[in-house]
This record gives structure tokens, C-alpha cells and sequence, in this order.
């Protein structure tokens, strides 16, 4: 599976953003699909994900700005970004997950920078 990101840039507080995330390869196993962001030295944290059913999750700091979703028939999933502030600066990353073998197989984009500046 290859996830590759776009979308992401440079918007000033209170903006929105965009950001896409198209499967290709083995997209049939597919089940959740996700975004991660990570600032410098950090950690990779989750943002939000969804199921191939449509079942949604966010992180607590996003709730209310942000929403996924998901087009099945293109393998693609979607961040809306909107309220954006000054701390969503960070590099978002796309997850997919392929329940195969016992813990299943997880597969990560490059990232797509997301800056919020005045």
C-alpha cells in the first residue's frame, strides 16, 4: 500500500486547510485509514481516524474544527482543517491499516507540512 499526502501549507489562524490522502497498490484490505501529525522531536500523535464503515475518532484538541472522511471508491481519505490555530502546526501524516497476521500492518505517507502563522 502507498499513501501519498496533499493539501497541506502555510494559512493564518482561524483558517482552513485541506488535506488528501490516496491509497494505491493492495487498497482492498484496507480498513482504518487515518491522520497522525508530529511537530520536531516529538512524537507521532493521532488526529483522527475512520473505519471503512465510516466510524469516526478525534483527538480531544481537534474536536469541533476538524473532520475525516472517506471515499471508499478512490481509496482516499480527507482531513477538513478548520479553526485552525497556532498549535495544529505540525507534519500531518497519513495511516492506513491492513489487518493482516496477528497484529496487522500499518502504512504511512511522507507527510504534508501544515504551518498556521500570522
Amino acid at each position: 500500500v502507498q499513501l501519498v499526502e496533499s493539501g497541506g501549507g502555510l494559512v493564518q489562524p482561524g483558517g482552513s486547510l485541506r488535506l488528501s490522502c490516496a491509497a494505491t497498490g493492495s487498497v482492498f484490505g484496507i480498513n482504518v485509514m487515518g491522520w497522525y501529525r508530529q511537530a520536531p522531536g516529538k512524537g507521532r500523535d493521532v488526529v483522527a481516524t475512520i473505519s471503512k464503515s465510516g466510524n469516526t475518532n478525534y483527538a480531544d484538541s481537534v474536536k469541533g474544527r476538524f473532520t475525516i472522511s472517506r471515499d471508499n471508491a478512490k481509496n482516499t481519505v480527507y482531513l477538513q482543517m478548520n479553526s485552525l490555530k497556532l498549535e495544529d502546526t505540525d507534519v500531518y501524516y497519513c495511516y492506513a491499516h491492513v489487518p493482516t497476521g496477528p497484529y496487522g500492518m500499518p502504512y504511512w505517507g511522507k507527510g504534508t507540512e501544515v504551518t498556521v502563522s500570522a
